[in-house]
């Protein structure tokens, strides 16, 4: 499950989240370009948030997900920002006794401090070409492991937000998007863009 895209107690299933998209912009995702930004892309995705950064089952599960991935040769598409906040050095603990820690980082999701973070709006500026997007019209979503999603909470320029596990932070900044059910299409999608 995940909630979203604007309220968190909007709860979805992921092959929902292309059509709460539409519904919430008030028009279909455009057409992908090829090489280009699509509309419906995922601009942050951040593992975050005291508690949900903090479960030992679901981090581990996340860091598991990103050895397996980074093992492919697959990577975070470019115009995703990552990162990973924990309000507790305990995830770090973790991970590190799970010999772990490196492969989130790899991936770009390398502890950005124990704090708050992404959950309220500190997540830094966007990408350029993201930015470009969002000027072009094309919706941008954020993703991430915290408990607050509205409009403009995780960046001021972001109307659009997903809470999700982070081990579906780390799947959702591998596939980009929210176009398709990332949990139907996600893998051959994913191993294609990433090995351009």
């Amino acid at each position: 499950m995940i909630t979203g895209p604007r309220r968190p107690q909007d709860r979805l299933e992921p092959s929902e989240a292309p059509g709460a998209i539409a519904q919430a912009i008030g028009r279909d995702l455009a057409k992908a370009e090829p090489n280009a930004v699509p509309d419906g892309a995922m601009g942050v995705a951040a593992i975050t948030s005291c508690t949900n950064a903090s479960d030992p089952r679901l981090l581990i599960t996340a860091g598991l997900l990103a050895r397996n991935v980074r093992a492919l040769g697959l990577r975070v598409l470019s115009w995703v920002k990552t990162s990973l906040g924990p309000g507790s050095p305990a995830a770090q603990n973790y991970l590190q006794r799970a010999g772990l820690l490196d492969d989130p980082e790899a991936l770009g999701f390398a502890i950005a401090g124990f704090c708050c973070t992404t959950c309220i709006g500190n997540s830094g500026p966007l990408p350029e070409v993201i930015e470009g997007a969002l000027q072009r019209g094309k919706a941008v979503a954020a993703v991430l492991s915290g408990n607050r999603n509205f409009p403009g909470r995780v960046h001021k320029n972001l109307d659009l937000g997903f809470l999700a596990s982070p081990p579906l932070v780390v799947a959702y900044a591998l596939r980009g998007d929210v176009r398709s059910d990332i949990c139907r299409e996600h893998g051959r999608e994913v191993a294609d863009q990433t090995r351009r």
